[in-house]
């Protein structure tokens, strides 16, 4: 059997894969390469199975100002055309849905934290989901997001009241998948992101810090279980059992 291995890409020096990200690839025996695409170009699709897409600070539209994502969203695309994965977290995620035909606009508040999002019907039908509770813990970092209603061959697979579209999936591929949330960020993770980027995320959110890391350090186990379980899923649907 041909090695795993799939293309991780990184907006921000101090936003890489997640502690539950990194493990949930290490688990799995997955081959991997982080490319920081603001600094570096992105390497041929030939050698992986598919591609992660982290978060970050630009916004879609950002083009003139983050140049990179114009050669981001073709390589996007060619995932899509050449039936490769796709998972996208929080940027990542908007970027696909961007490419798709999807509004990605500001939210009427940022949803910084942890709050409870649910699955939708389509959500707890969807491969990835399965073995997943209908109400899931979301750790959120973002101003903007998806904005309903959805193109005809796109699903909404979960919702919250911070964000209407906080998984979206290509209906006639499974292995297409966008998170709006970052739940790849264990405790530690929150803490580097509250360090490097917590002006921005704590001005106008309500969020609270010493919540949010008491928080992240309460449910680290629990949504690290359900990370896992989520990933093992997406890794059945690219590799098999």
């Amino acid at each position: 059997m041909a090695a795993k291995s799939l293309l991780i890409v990184q907006h921000m020096d101090w936003e890489g894969p997640g502690q539950h990200l990194l493990a949930a690839l290490l688990e799995a025996e997955v081959n991997f390469q982080v490319t920081k695409a603001w600094e570096e170009p992105l390497p041929s699709l030939d050698p992986f199975d598919g591609m992660i897409v982290l978060g970050g600070s630009p916004n879609v539209d950002e083009e003139k100002q983050f140049p990179y994502l114009i050669p981001l969203k073709a390589r996007i695309r060619e995932v899509i055309a050449a039936g490769k994965a796709y998972l996208g977290f929080c940027l990542g995620h908007q970027l696909l849905g961007n490419v798709l035909g999807c509004r990605v606009g500001p939210l009427p508040q940022k949803s910084v934290g942890f709050i409870t999002g649910e699955l939708t019907s389509a959500g707890l039908a969807h491969p990835a989901f399965q073995g997943l509770p209908p109400k899931l813990n979301l750790f959120k970092w973002h101003g903007q997001g998806v904005l309903p209603p959805l193109p005809a061959d796109l699903s909404l697979l979960a919702r919250s009241e911070g964000a209407p579209v906080e998984a979206l999936g290509l209906i006639d591929n499974p292995r297409i998948l966008g998170l709006q949330f970052d739940n790849h960020a264990a405790a530690m993770d929150v803490a580097t992101w509250l360090k490097h980027d917590g002006d921005w995320a704590l001005s106008g959110s309500g969020a609270d810090p010493e919540t949010m890391i008491t928080t992240a350090v309460a449910q680290e186990a629990a949504m690290g279980r359900e990370f896992h379980h989520f990933m093992k899923n997406f890794f059945r649907l690219i590799w098999g059992s």
